[in-house]
């Protein structure tokens, strides 16, 4: 049998917002913005569905990228001149890690998720 995650609701303020910013710094596109949801599919199985809400705990979300896939990614998170650390505390700010021969960092998003790239796992 083979498992695949479908989508996940990521909680947020603003779903356009935080969306539309997510889209951006990883080369997404928002798919809809339609009912409680704004979705952003990830690949061919996955969709992040950005759901509005009062309250909610801050996530951790970590995609394992290619190479190519990282540069690209991380120059945008450094051109919207976003906070990133090597750790996922945040301890190590400005600084990416290089874990198992590759690399990797970490950074929050609009509504405080700490999201994560790496290229190995």
């Amino acid at each position: 049998m083979t498992i695949n995650l479908n989508h996940t609701i990521v909680p947020t303020k603003n779903k356009q917002a935080s969306a539309e910013f997510f889209a951006h710094l990883f080369g997404l596109k928002v798919e809809s913005v339609r009912g409680h949801f704004a979705v952003v599919p990830i690949n061919d199985t996955l969709t992040f569905d950005f759901a509005e809400r009062d309250a909610f705990e801050s996530h951790h979300y970590a995609f394992h990228v290619n190479d190519d896939e990282f540069d690209l990614i991380f120059a945008r998170v450094q051109q919207a001149g976003l906070e990133y650390s090597s750790d996922p505390m945040h301890n190590n700010v400005g600084e990416i890690n290089h874990r198992k021969g590759g690399r990797g960092f970490y950074f929050y998003d609009l509504d405080g998720h700490n999201l994560e790239l790496l290229t190995r796992v």
